[in-house]
């Protein structure tokens, strides 16, 4: 057996177990990992300064480097709010979606469960380990996860934490040794996507290549998106202040995020629109201009070192992941929802207007996971959404869309309860009973 096959059969085992577990049993861990953490938060920031070094030293780029440091501002902080969170929110398994009475003591159940078992391939972010961790226990899952080798250091020191918790504490909370497993080469990784009759479901998360390596290399359903290139319309009917305070977070709050916005559509008919850019302009953005925007924005100011032309050609459909944005007029909110759904990435893109008829045909017809009115495109955001935090952001249209949760973790069973029936009993089976087929309301039903 080889090396992958073993961790995968492993993880398959562990996830048979942790099914069937509690919920109390399964978020009384993720309080003992949150502890563990915090308690280890010196020689975890000593382990991410070692991958800070490193990744300087290689000339990572500034948006990977930014990824990478998991102790600037509240970011450590926030990861371990995460898991206590997640620890707190409803049992996602064992929800009965609906009930049906088939005939007399026959009832048909359809019941949430667990997906399985978890392959989590990530770049950069280290603090994805604590959050998988903590949404794969809550959701019953077991999860194999392979950081990126710039956050080696960091990896195997939260790794070891985490193992070690899990280890020590099997008697009280009951979760298996291999429930969460981390591996560290990609050789392991390329092993693994060929582990289709252990492993459920792939989640990808990082760069538009690694998505798109993963889903070519695999028979495994994968769930991910390979760019965030999100655009805010600015419609006639705005408010400029809102729009203003929208774009400047919406670009400037965490430009390396995938939520950032890399399109502004401008609506020319919008009084003062200019003063939309002014505001990017102030905040160290780099506009990229239509050739159209250039020429009506340089008649109300001196174009500055913040102006280059943009090119159409590539600036549209792609993210920047920097102080860049790609700015085009747009006539009308129909020629928005056009241009965006051509561009789009299909991740989160927004309308800032003071009209509702345009806001909902926006919302309606642009076809993203995530889609705004007057609001920044950063809260498209697991945490923010009050998932507790969010295994990634899907872009597909099967399964789980936009930041996938608790509730993206799992899929479904039919319980059928009977009471020694059989179907030749009933019509269509050779029998002449009928069936019943009375649904059933749901509330106060437990599995």
């Amino acid at each position: 057996m080889s090396v992958s096959e073993n961790i995968a059969k492993t993880a398959r085992a562990a996830g048979n177990i942790l099914k069937t577990l509690s919920d109390e049993d399964r978020s009384a861990i993720l309080y003992k990992i949150h502890d563990g953490l915090k308690a280890n938060a010196s020689s975890i920031e000593k382990a991410n300064k070692l991958d800070l070094e490193h990744a300087k030293a290689v000339n990572l780029s500034d948006s990977l480097v930014k990824r990478l440091d998991l102790f600037k501002g509240d970011k450590f902080d926030t990861m371990l709010q995460g898991i206590i969170d997640v620890a707190k929110l409803q049992d996602p398994v064992g929800k009965v979606n609906f009930a049906r009475e088939l005939d007399e003591n026959l009832t048909l159940y359809q019941v949430t469960a667990p997906v399985g078992v978890l392959l989590v391939i990530f770049e950069s972010r280290p603090e994805v380990i604590a959050n998988i961790t903590a949404l794969s226990i809550k959701s019953g899952n077991a999860a194999i996860l392979k950081g990126g080798k710039e956050s080696l250091n960091t990896f195997k020191e939260m790794s070891r934490i985490i193992n070690s918790v899990i280890s020590n504490n099997v008697e009280t909370c009951h979760v298996p040794e291999g429930a969460i497993q981390l591996i560290e080469t990609r050789e392991d990784v390329s092993d693994l996507l060929q582990q289709d009759e252990y492993i459920d479901l792939v989640i990808p998360r990082g760069s538009n290549a690694l998505v798109r390596q993963i889903k070519s290399s695999t028979k495994i359903p994968v769930l991910g998106h390979a760019d965030g290139i999100c655009s805010i319309y600015v419609d006639e009917s705005a408010d400029l202040e809102k729009a203003k305070r929208i774009l400047v977070d919406a670009k400037t709050n965490y430009p390396a995020g995938c939520n950032a916005v890399e399109t502004l559509l401008i609506n020319p008919k919008l009084q003062n629109w200019w003063e939309v850019l002014d505001a990017l302009i102030e905040n160290g953005v780099t506009l990229h201009l239509s050739d159209e925007v250039k020429k009506s924005y340089s008649e109300h100011h001196d174009i500055s070192e913040h102006v280059v032309n943009l090119d159409e050609s590539v600036d549209f459909d792609k993210e920047f992941l920097s102080l860049d944005i790609a700015v085009t007029f747009i006539n009308s909110v129909k020629e928005a929802v056009s241009h965006i759904n051509s561009h789009s990435s299909k991740h989160t893109d927004a309308i800032v207007t003071e009209n509702s008829e345009n806001a909902e045909y926006f919302l309606k017809a642009v076809d993203s996971s995530s889609v705004y009115w007057n609001a920044s495109t950063r809260f498209a955001d697991g945490f923010r959404y009050g998932f507790g935090t969010e295994v990634g952001i899907s872009t597909s249209k099967i399964h789980a869309r936009g930041p996938v949760g608790l509730d993206g973790l799992v899929t479904y069973q039919y319980q059928l309860r009977g009471n020694g029936q059989v179907a030749s009993d009933y019509l269509g089976a050779g029998g002449k009973k009928a069936f019943i087929h009375k649904n059933l309301d749901v509330k106060g039903i437990t599995i």
